[in-house]
C-alpha cells in the first residue's frame, strides 16, 4: 500500500501494478469451446502486420516493457544467493545514472519467478517493496505428476509467500481435448491459490494448431485463470506472435461474455528489446491501452532486461 512518504514517481508505479478484480471463472461451456475456430495462416499474416512505433515514444515503452518483466531464474543450480542478487535487480533495474537520465529512478520489474525452494530468498531480497514473488509450481514443466501432489505443491507456494502462482497444463488433456478433466484440475489449482494470483501456462508450441491454444486459453480463463501464458521457457518452441495472437483473441472473447478481463503472459525466447516492442503493439491493437500495464500484461524472461537497458542507454541524452 502506498504511504505519505512515496514519491509520485513511486505512486505512479504502484497504482500501475494495482491488479483488477479476479477472474471467478465458472462452469466449462462446451458449446461456446466449439465455435472458436483459428485460422494459422492468418494469424501468421496479422501478427507480421504490426505498426512501427513512433521515435519519439521508444523510451517511453521500453520503460514500459521493463517494468512489466517477471524477472525469472529457473535453474537447477539456483542458489538463495543468486535469487538475492536477482530480487536486487528487481528492485533496481536500470543503472542509477541512466535511469535519472530518462527519469525512471522509481522503476521496478514486475515480479520475480523462481522455483518453491526460492521462495524465501526472494522475499528476504524484495522485503520492503511491492514487487510479488511468482512461483512456478503443478509439477512445472512438464504437468504430470499426480493431482493432489500438484495441488499440494501450490498450497505450501502460497503457504511460504507466493503472491503469484505459475502453474503448466497437462498438454495431453489439450491434444486429447479433454476440457473437462482440464477444466477441472485447472478449477482445483484456483482454490488451491487463495489469495495468490493464478497463472496458466498453455505451452503453445506443443498444442498443435491455434485453434486448440485459443480453445485451452478460454477453459483456463472459464476454470478462473487470472493470466494466460505462452510456454514454459523449457519447450523447443516458445511465444511466438501468432500464438500470442489466439491467446489474446481468446481474452477479448472471454472479456466480450463474461465482463471479466484476463491478463496475458508471453514467455521463452523473448530476449530483445524490438521483441518486447512488437508484443506491446500487437497487445495494444488486440486488447487496447487498458492491457498495458503489469497488472494485465507480463514478460517472462531472464535476459530481455539487459537488451532493454542497452536500448535506453542508446536512446537517452547524453
Amino acid at each position: 500500500m502506498g504511504n505519505a512518504a512515496e514519491t509520485p514517481a513511486q505512486a505512479a508505479q504502484r497504482a500501475s501494478r494495482s491488479e483488477p478484480a479476479r477472474n471467478p471463472g465458472g462452469r466449462l461451456d462446451l458449446r461456446w469451446l466449439e465455435t472458436v475456430s483459428m485460422d494459422g495462416a492468418a494469424l501468421e499474416r496479422e501478427a507480421a502486420a504490426r505498426p512501427d512505433l513512433p521515435d519519439a515514444e521508444r523510451t517511453e515503452w521500453l520503460a514500459r516493457a521493463l517494468g512489466m518483466i517477471d524477472l525469472t531464474t529457473l535453474s537447477g543450480d539456483d542458489t538463495p544467493e543468486r535469487v538475492r542478487t536477482l530480487a536486487a535487480t528487481a528492485r533496481a533495474p536500470l543503472p542509477e545514472d541512466l535511469a535519472r537520465r530518462i527519469g525512471q529512478e522509481e522503476r521496478t520489474v514486475a515480479a520475480v519467478c523462481v522455483y518453491h525452494a526460492m521462495i524465501p530468498a526472494a522475499r528476504e531480497g524484495l522485503a520492503g517493496t511491492d514487487i510479488p514473488v511468482a512461483a512456478v509450481s503443478a509439477g512445472f514443466p512438464h504437468g504430470l505428476s499426480p493431482l493432489r501432489a500438484r495441488i499440494v505443491e501450490i498450497e505450501e507456494s502460497v503457504r511460504a509467500g507466493a503472491a503469484e502462482i505459475d502453474v503448466v497444463i497437462p498438454r495431453h488433456l489439450a491434444l486429447a481435448g479433454d476440457w473437462r478433466t482440464l477444466h477441472d484440475e485447472l478449477a482445483a489449482f484456483r482454490d488451491a491459490c487463495g489469495p495468490a494470483h493464478l497463472k496458466v501456462i498453455l505451452s503453445t508450441g506443443e498444442l498443435g494448431d491455434a485453434t486448440t491454444i485459443a480453445r485451452a486459453a478460454l477453459v483456463a480463463m472459464m476454470a478462473g485463470a487470472d493470466f494466460v501464458k505462452t510456454s514454459t521457457g523449457k519447450e523447443a518452441v516458445n511465444a511466438t506472435l501468432p500464438a500470442g495472437l489466439a491467446m489474446m483473441r481468446a481474452i477479448r472473447d472471454y472479456r466480450d461474455r463474461t465482463g471479466h478481463e484476463v491478463g496475458f503472459k508471453p514467455a521463452g525466447g523473448i530476449s530483445k528489446a524490438e521483441d518486447a516492442l512488437a508484443w506491446l503493439a500487437l497487445l495494444r491493437r488486440e486488447l487496447g491501452e487498458a492491457w498495458l500495464t503489469p497488472a494485465r500484461f507480463r514478460f517472462g524472461a531472464s535476459s530481455l532486461l539487459a537488451d532493454i537497458a542497452r536500448a535506453l542507454e542508446e536512446a537517452a541524452p547524453a
